[in-house]
């Protein structure tokens, strides 16, 4: 069982864990029910959906590394709210980051909280930022908003936990290398998973 707060709390062969890269899991979630999406939001969209047809979750619970120049390097940060950072359609009248026609708002805000862990926004896209600037999102990762729409859409609660890799700066490359390798340790630890 992981609690989630004080009103979510989910069996562990009710949830689905996702994750981009294996990297991410280490061997840590292979005896729970997770999917490998692989990298960007068309790749995290496809899989989850795909993977649904076969298994529906109670809860979905995405893992993975980002970037943040808010949070601290090493630090698990929940994300409750999730922006498409590469959603650019301003030359047509439309807002910064809005999906034009979709009826969905700028700031897509479907997670649940994690006690004791802080809480970020999610900014999503099909880029590695090296030059994180924005104040709208303060978290930076490329598959956690389509994941959190997919949820959404489907009506599944969605948890989404990332573990900051790097500074999205000059040195988000080589940081994210060295240390995308300690975030499942880190999952475990917040989730207080239990070896099976």
């Amino acid at each position: 069982m992981i609690t989630i707060n004080n009103l979510h709390g989910f069996a562990f062969d009710k949830i689905l864990f996702t994750f981009a890269l294996e990297s991410e899991a280490a061997e840590l979630f292979g005896n729970y029910h997770h999917i490998f999406t692989g990298i960007g939001k068309v790749n995290a969209a496809y899989e989850l959906t795909r993977s649904l047809r076969v298994y529906r979750p109670e809860v979905i619970i995405n893992l993975g590394s980002a970037g943040s120049n808010v949070f601290n390097q090493g630090e698990v940060v929940c994300c409750t709210g999730f922006i498409q950072r590469d959603m650019d359609v301003r030359g047509l009248g439309f807002p910064l980051y809005e999906t034009p026609l979709s009826g969905e708002p700028v700031l897509l805000e479907y997670g649940l909280r994690m006690d004791d862990v802080p809480v970020g926004i999610c900014g999503t896209g099909d880029s590695f930022e090296m030059a994180h600037s924005s104040t709208v999102y303060n978290v930076v990762d490329m598959e956690a908003y389509a994941l959190a729409l997919v949820a959404k859409k489907e009506g599944i609660p969605f948890l989404c936990l990332k573990y900051i890799s790097d500074g999205a700066n000059g040195n988000a490359a080589g940081d994210w290398a060295t240390q995308v390798h300690y975030a499942a340790v880190a999952f475990s630890r917040v989730l207080k998973l239990v070896p099976r």
